[in-house]
């Protein structure tokens, strides 16, 4: 049975009731027949409480567990604990304000109990991400029992959203496997939405990279040094999975883990904090200066007449000036210039003999 049902059920017995009820004093005090303005008037309250229940009770209920879906755990839980706080210390107040002559001795106390329990849970949701670093600080002074806790309250204290490009590219689990990826790792169930009707597409290749994607996502539940989590948090009003992401991570305060370009300079526009695998890819890239040497691999031509390509261990292109005649044979050569472009950096060489 739907909860509307019910809903409608309960509304009808207690507006019956409440019908009925009423019918009765007013029929006594008129004096009237009291059998059928008893039975009129439970009627009337029925049809009300059948009609008009889900209003009362449903609907409200429904739009605050939606209220509730986009808030956070973090934000719930410091709000939780600063409730509980404010409330602890409006209780140690109220006795000494209700000595007070009335009307202060009855009014002051519920003010302080009202104030308090805001400004308990203002402050604490406020200052959340310091309220679990201290949490995390005080349980890893104790000893190795203590430093898984310790870990577990400082994944609590980060979330990280993924996107659907990330998880299709795959390089993420093998970041989140070096322990460089502190945290929670946020999916929302709209990119894993996005991720099967990509796995489910007609053309073969889109369907091949949903179903890695699938297959990458599956790796990272599997890694037991980071949290994965998939949660039903939604974004009313936007139909755009990289508009929801934007909003979410603003609403949550956490960065957006993508590869996606567009998406990177929207949310920086937006204020939204951005971990980009292409910019951190380079980064780690061996560092070279002209003049240097190496060895190099010269594996096809290149686009400039007499040139020749080859790459290093970690990927970086290396264009060798007149390599072409070297082409399927290792050669020392000489780093000429470097440069970075927005595909990644290049390095430009000579042949040293």
């Amino acid at each position: 049975m739907s909860a509307d049902f019910i809903a409608r059920v309960i509304g009808l017995g207690l507006f019956l009731f409440m019908g009925g009820y009423l019918g009765f004093s007013f029929s006594r005090a008129i004096q009237g027949d009291v059998y059928a303005i008893t039975v009129s008037f439970g009627l009337i309250g029925g049809v009300f409480g059948a009609v008009f229940s889900p209003y009362i009770s449903t609907k409200p209920m429904k739009a605050l567990r939606a209220r509730l879906s986009r808030i956070s755990a973090e934000s719930l839980f410091a709000g939780l604990v600063g409730l509980v706080v404010g409330l602890v210390v409006a209780a140690l107040l109220t006795f000494p304000l209700s000595l007070l002559p009335d009307p202060l001795g009855n009014i002051l106390p519920v003010i302080m109990v009202v104030l308090f329990g805001y400004f308990g849970v203002a402050l604490f949701v406020m200052r959340q991400t310091d309220m679990m670093n201290v949490f995390s600080s005080i349980m890893g002074r104790g000893g190795s029992g203590d430093a898984s806790t310790a870990g577990t309250w400082g994944q609590i204290a980060r979330n990280v959203l993924l996107d659907t490009s990330v998880i299709i590219d795959g390089r993420v689990a093998d970041i989140a496997k070096t322990g460089f990826l502190p945290g929670t790792l946020l999916i929302p169930r709209f990119v894993l939405n996005e991720l099967q009707y990509i796995a489910d597409s007609s053309d073969s290749l889109r369907r091949q990279r949903g179903r890695r994607g699938m297959e990458v996502l599956a790796e990272l539940q599997k890694l037991t040094n980071i949290t994965v989590r998939i949660s039903d948090i939604d974004v009313d009003g936007m139909r755009e999975v990289d508009d929801k992401l934007v909003i979410l991570a603003r609403q949550l305060k956490c960065p957006i883990l993508t590869n996606d370009y567009n998406l990177n300079r929207v949310a920086e526009l937006q204020g939204v904090t951005i971990l980009n695998i292409n910019e951190l890819a380079n980064a780690v890239k061996s560092v070279v200066l002209p003049g240097e040497s190496m060895e190099i691999n010269i594996i096809q031509e290149g686009k400039e007449m007499n040139q020749g390509v080859g790459y290093m261990d970690d990927g970086t292109m290396v264009v060798v000036e007149n390599g072409n005649r070297y082409i399927g044979r290792i050669k020392h050569v000489s780093v000429t210039k470097v440069l970075q472009t927005a595909a990644g950096r290049m390095i430009f060489a000579k042949p040293e003999d």
